[in-house]
């Protein structure tokens, strides 16, 4: 064993003892984070300022602490703040985001722009490295009958088919149409026995508990069927939304519940300053 003087020895000590407080946060780090998945948010949220200045917009995102996005097409949504993302190639935008520090892998899509061109939407979310498609809603009648929840069961099937041959996978939101009732029973709970498992995947809206619909119980009910989530806090004393781990909803029974249902990404989604306050309390949670 080599000697040293006292004043390496604590020259080294304070060394060492940043080196292990470093490591100590990366282990945190690595622990926390609910399921170990990068910390996401949906960029519909800050629309209004992606036309004037995307990556700055994006940055800020990062700086909050995201790590992953979720983008919406330039197609379906172009008069809602996203049109200018047609004028970027693929390789441009996934570096405007790369420089920002964030990744994506999922879009949203309108199921009208898939009706009428779902090859030219398919040709950019591979131009832009994405790997997941999902629509928010598929547009039903809003008194649905049985028949009306086949058709539209069907016809994204075919979707789902034809995003799958392209190596991408389609997946579907819970909007306005699925959240309807038909003889009794949930359109959303129909449509898990129409769709296709394998050419289908879902994002759950968390918020959805609102109005009955639990996370949890969706994602251990039906093992497998989730793709990701749209993640809200809700305050049941309030009754509104409210930042995540600030609210009334049991996170780790959800984010447990999401690894049973499938769950391969999460995207927080509220206004700008309630996502920025749910980063700390989901950097730091266990599952």
């Amino acid at each position: 064993m080599s000697t040293i003087s006292r004043r390496e020895f604590v020259k080294n000590a304070a060394t060492y003892a940043a080196a292990a407080s470093f490591l100590s946060a990366g282990t945190l780090e690595l622990r926390a984070n609910p399921l170990g998945m990068p910390i996401g948010c949906q960029t519909w949220p800050v629309r209004e300022m992606i036309p004037n200045d995307f990556p700055g917009t994006l940055k800020q995102l990062s700086a909050a602490g995201f790590q992953t996005i979720e983008l919406c097409s330039p197609f379906g949504y172009s008069d809602l703040g996203f049109g200018g993302l047609a004028k970027y190639k693929g390789a441009e935008l996934r570096k405007i985001i790369g420089d920002a520090g964030l990744s994506c892998v999922s879009s949203h899509f309108g199921i009208t722009e898939l009706r009428e061109n779902q090859q030219r939407s398919i040709d950019w979310a591979k131009d832009v490295g994405l790997t997941q498609m999902l629509v928010p809603s598929l547009d039903g009648p809003e008194k649905p009958t049985m028949d009306d929840v086949k058709r539209a069961a069907d016809e994204y099937n075919k979707m789902g088919e034809r995003a799958a041959k392209a190596g991408i996978q389609q997946g579907l939101h819970n909007e306005t149409f699925e959240l309807s009732m038909v003889d009794g029973k949930r359109t959303y709970d129909l449509l898990l026995d129409l769709l296709d498992p394998k050419l289908v995947k879902f994002q759950f809206q968390v918020s959805t508990i609102s109005l009955g619909y639990d996370a949890a119980e969706y994602f251990t009910k039906y093992p497998g069927r989730f793709i990701s989530m749209h993640v809200q806090g809700w305050s049941a004393e309030a009754k509104k939304v409210a930042p995540v781990g600030q609210d009334s909803l049991d996170w780790k029974k959800i984010f447990a519940a999401a690894k049973t249902g499938g769950i391969k990404n999460y995207f927080v989604e509220m206004d700008l300053e309630m996502m920025k306050a749910s980063v700390p309390y989901l950097r730091n949670l266990q599952v």
